[in-house]
């Protein structure tokens, strides 16, 4: 997701030497390096700090609290936190980084071709200017929505898991095209417009999805008989069920000892 952001905030303008990266391990040095011309990358979150007016923690929930103390003595007072970590409450950010403006954000993997959907949330220091920094940031990268923080588990369970679920709705189907007759590629071509098809037909218009699915089911028809399948296998229930099981988790995460 860190990457994805690079690549983002350069496609939209930033200046490449205005960018700097800490990684600790050297070969993802050496990737990112080859990736991003012109991008500092450097080995300790202290290196990539000074100067800064935010600082993105893309790193592993169990992992924000040492790269947050890492940077803590070469970060300027006025610095805002934007942090991508799952789970994460804005209390624990706040007590790693005492004083300072602090943004928690959920983004999605969608960010990595630009279509992200990603919510912030401002801790007790953080002013509509941060809120708007934090923005322009992840806003280089798809759509960025405001929620207050006891939302972002939910935002967690929905849009952030969210991919993984479509590509299992998409995966299935590229096997039922197979199972139908069809070749793989040719299963895999229909199955990936159909999917950006309805996606664009739900975003480009005003229409509740549950009209458009209507609009797309004949009574007796061939769409009314694979809808009646998939409601008899519960497949709502099973989709109401994880994004509230994802929620959770997230919520268990940002919960010590969890």
């Amino acid at each position: 997701m860190g990457e994805a952001l690079i690549a983002g905030l350069l496609d939209a303008g930033w200046e490449a030497d205005a960018v700097s990266v800490a990684e600790v391990d050297p070969d993802r040095r050496r990737d990112l390096e080859t990736a991003f011309s012109g991008v500092r990358v450097v080995p300790s979150p202290a290196w990539a700090v000074p100067d800064a007016d935010v600082v993105v923690v893309a790193v592993k929930p169990d992992d924000v609290a040492g790269a947050l103390e890492a940077a803590g003595p070469a970060l300027a007072d006025h610095v805002m936190i934007l942090s991508i970590a799952a789970g994460v409450t804005l209390a624990t950010l706040e007590a790693a980084a005492p004083g300072r403006p602090v943004v928690r954000a959920m983004p999605n993997t969608p960010a990595l071709v630009r279509a992200g959907a990603a919510a912030i949330a401002g801790g007790a220091e953080a002013t509509d200017a941060h809120l708007e920094l934090a923005e322009r940031v992840l806003g280089a990268v798809g759509i960025v929505v405001r929620v207050p923080e006891k939302h972002l588990d939910a935002v967690t369970g929905l849009s952030g898991s969210g991919p993984a679920y479509v590509f299992l709705v998409a995966e299935a189907m590229i096997e039922a095209g197979v199972l139908a007759g069809l070749t793989w590629d040719t299963s895999r071509a229909l199955v990936t417009q159909t999917l950006l098809g309805s996606a664009r037909l739900l975003a480009e218009g005003d229409e509740h999805p549950g009209l458009l699915r209507a609009a797309v089911t004949s009574p007796g028809g061939t769409t009314a008989a694979g809808l009646a399948v998939l409601e008899q296998h519960g497949v709502r229930a099973a989709l109401l069920s994880a994004v509230q099981a994802a929620a959770d988790r997230s919520r268990a995460l940002g919960t010590p000892g969890a």
